[in-house]
């Protein structure tokens, strides 16, 4: 009978770079994960910091490639976006590769404060701020950029928004335009709600900041759903985004950028095989091609990964507590927390993670359900991206099995209400940080403890 290593290695090309097995026992990105479960316990948040920074210098790397394959002229500024994950860790492992901001909300500027109080960003620092902007985001973003913050660029998103920055800004300050791209031809609508419409693009130019002292344009900002794939979709809106900036460039000197927003995937299943030197090869030569056949020069070119940046970076790992049989055909391993609280796009979303076990790799595997402990029939995981089942490692009464979801870094706790009130109080778990220090050596640092029962009494009200 197959055990579950045969199973692995008979569906996937396994070890790989991040995943190998010694004694039995799954290593991630060569950090052996039990020990970690026996000094902290299940369940367990885990955050592989390293690879933050792997990510950022690999996606320099390409472009810096690309550019020197066609003589791009332009230059290459990677911004991370800071929706993906807000925690301090995460912005001082990212900040440390040389990299600029991108904000979405009001509640970002706190964050560059404080960041440029620990010296970490500077008033030369690249922050574009995002999003539609309630009255609290433009007071921020117009005080940044009273305060000396040069490069603080608010992208506009819509016809009225420059209406804040007319009347308190103090100084000149530096605009984006957000074009509203085309919907995929399967969503609901045609046109993004994001971002000002092509048609008026030029005419706002020409009417609110042509010739004015206190504006410059300086960037066309664009971002489509679906993210950077190798469609005739994403072509086509790439095509006309570049080419809506070499209209307004003809008219427009000092518009000298644009900023193709982001949507890198992540490794979602370990038969993932995309081709990011192919995809950035090809935005690269798209732009340039545009542009020289306009006759406009090529523009320094802004991105804003996210998940790319923060997604591979991230684990949950569970312990099974029991095994149900609860019919001839659904056996139920159930976890010890819940995929609605700790992973809520694989509830929402149907998304799907690298699932592992962690150990009893040399046990017969079966097919099996896992079951969350909230009282909601959704909290459940029954399929991978490659399958429509699960399988696991067969386990005896007195077995302790571990489970792994991998490339968890990218929204889950925003979305989950880290910290907060989740489905059936069910605590938020364990939060450990995985370094390398001076010298390479692996340490771990206890981020979070569990969530205590003081703290939801506090917030609901009890204390």
């Amino acid at each position: 009978m197959l055990e579950y290593i045969d199973l692995i290695e008979q569906t996937f090309e396994f070890p790989t770079e991040e995943f190998k097995v010694e004694n039995n026992e799954l290593h991630f990105n060569g950090v052996a994960l039990m020990p970690i479960i026996e000094q902290y316990g299940t369940p367990l948040k885990m955050s592989y910091l390293p690879k933050i920074s792997e990510h950022i210098q690999k996606a320099k790397s390409l472009f810096n490639k690309a550019f020197e394959k066609y003589g791009y002229t332009g230059k290459y500024t990677y911004c991370y976006c800071t929706k993906s994950s807000h925690f301090r860790f995460v912005m001082e492992e990212a900040l440390k590769n040389d990299i600029h901001i991108e904000t979405s909300s009001a509640y970002d500027i706190p964050i560059i404060r404080e960041l440029f109080n620990r010296g970490l960003v500077s008033k030369q620092t690249y922050f574009l701020c995002n999003g539609y902007k309630r009255p609290l985001y433009l007071q921020y973003i117009s005080e940044l950029i009273n305060d000396g913050f040069e490069n603080c660029i608010p992208i506009l998103d819509n016809l009225t928004e420059i209406d804040y920055y007319e009347v308190n800004n103090k100084v000149n300050c530096q605009v984006g335009l957000r074009i509203a791209a085309d919907e995929e031809p399967t969503f609901e609508f045609y046109t993004s709600r994001l971002g000002i419409r092509y048609n008026d693009i030029l005419d706002f130019y020409k009417r609110r900041i042509e010739g004015r002292a206190k504006f410059t344009l300086k960037t066309l900002h664009f971002f489509v759903n679906t993210g950077m794939k190798d469609t005739a979709y994403y072509w086509n809106e790439l095509t006309k985004f570049v080419e809506i900036y070499c209209e307004l460039k003809k008219i427009c000197p000092e518009l000298d950028s644009i900023d193709i927003g982001g949507g890198l995937p992540i490794k979602t299943s370990m038969q993932f095989d995309f081709d990011y030197d192919y995809i950035i090869d090809q935005i690269v030569e798209n732009i340039q091609y545009i542009c020289n056949e306009q006759g406009v020069p090529m523009p320094d070119i802004f991105t804003e990964f996210g998940s790319y940046t923060v997604g591979e970076s991230g684990a949950v790992i569970y312990s099974i507590l029991d095994q149900k049989q609860q019919n001839d055909k659904e056996l139920w391993y159930m976890i010890d927390s819940s995929f609605i609280t700790n992973l809520p796009d694989a509830w929402g979303l149907n998304q799907k993670y690298i699932m592992l076990a962690i150990n009893h790799w040399n046990k017969r595997y079966h097919q099996v359900n896992l079951g969350g402990l909230t009282c909601d029939s959704m909290d459940y995981y029954n399929s991978e991206a490659h399958s429509s089942v699960v399988f696991l490692p067969k386990i005896e009464n007195d077995d302790e099995l571990y489970v792994g979801f991998f490339h968890t870094g990218a929204y889950q706790e925003s979305l989950g209400g880290y910290g907060g009130i989740q489905h059936c109080l069910i605590p938020a778990p364990k939060h450990v940080l995985i370094q390398k220090d001076a010298d390479g050596n692996i340490f771990t640092e206890l981020f979070a403890p569990e969530q205590d029962s003081e703290s939801m009494l506090k917030i609901l009200g009890y204390r």
